[in-house]
């Protein structure tokens, strides 16, 4: 999963494909060359186009369709100067109804029966 502001990308790639390969998969979705794409592991930390996904950690032990792993995205500007990483955080779901938590059914059936 690659992320960027309030975009997020998912992507299937092997822990062999180097991020130059990831970068040219993006490049497909957000029309930007690899040479202005900057991305960055777990870390924040600016990954290699030469090493592999693996090396970064990135594994199919880690990373599963259920749980992707996160991969930070930013852009270069018209200047040559590289954005600063930002990754808006995802919403908070708001709080279940009381009728709708687990294990409330019981209690209003035995309130209705007395």
């Amino acid at each position: 999963m690659v992320r960027r502001k309030k975009t997020t990308i998912f992507l299937d790639a092997k822990e062999n494909s180097t991020v130059g390969d990831l970068k040219k998969m993006i490049e497909g979705i957000t029309k930007k060359s690899p040479a202005d794409l900057q991305l960055y592991n777990k870390e924040d930390a600016v990954m290699d186009d030469d090493k592999s996904l693996a090396d970064y950690g990135l594994t199919a032990a880690v990373a599963k369709a259920q749980q992707p792993a996160e991969v930070g995205l930013a852009f270069r500007g018209d200047d040559g100067a590289w954005e600063e990483l930002e990754k808006t955080p995802y919403s908070i779901p708001p709080e279940l109804p009381d009728v709708m938590k687990p294990g409330q059914d019981s209690v209003a059936q035995e309130q209705t029966v007395a």
